[in-house]
């Protein structure tokens, strides 16, 4: 019978992420984003929710990152949209980034891993 349980995962250690960078960890099939804000770790789905882009691959100012694609911004501490994507003269709406909740242990960096299915 299996049963849910809920589990973090190790993703890499604090000394790989200085403070103003990022790192892309894979947890199963997810893409996550870990940004360190100036000493503290957040972690959100790395694709753009606009049109799919890799947040990794954007910018990091302060806690917010900038999709490279057409320009979406999310604040890694929360996954929210702050601005939507950029074509042209015009910006639209795009849905916020899911966020995963973040704990460091000695200099390891570990993810909340939302639902796992064992025994």
């Amino acid at each position: 019978m299996s049963a849910h349980r809920l589990s973090f995962t190790k993703v890499g250690k604090a000394s790989e992420i200085p403070p103003g960078s990022m790192k892309v960890v894979k947890i199963g099939e997810q893409e996550i984003l870990v940004a360190n804000v100036d000493g503290v770790f957040h972690a959100i789905a790395n694709p753009c929710t606009h049109a799919g882009g890799k947040l990794s691959e954007g910018t990091l100012k302060g806690a917010v990152v900038t999709c490279p694609v057409h320009g979406s911004q999310f604040d890694v501490r929360t996954g929210k949209s702050v601005s939507g994507s950029k074509f042209m003269f015009m910006r639209s709406k795009v849905g916020d980034a899911a966020s995963f909740e973040v704990k460091v242990e000695g200099d390891d960096v570990l993810v909340f891993q939302r639902s796992v299915w064992g025994m």
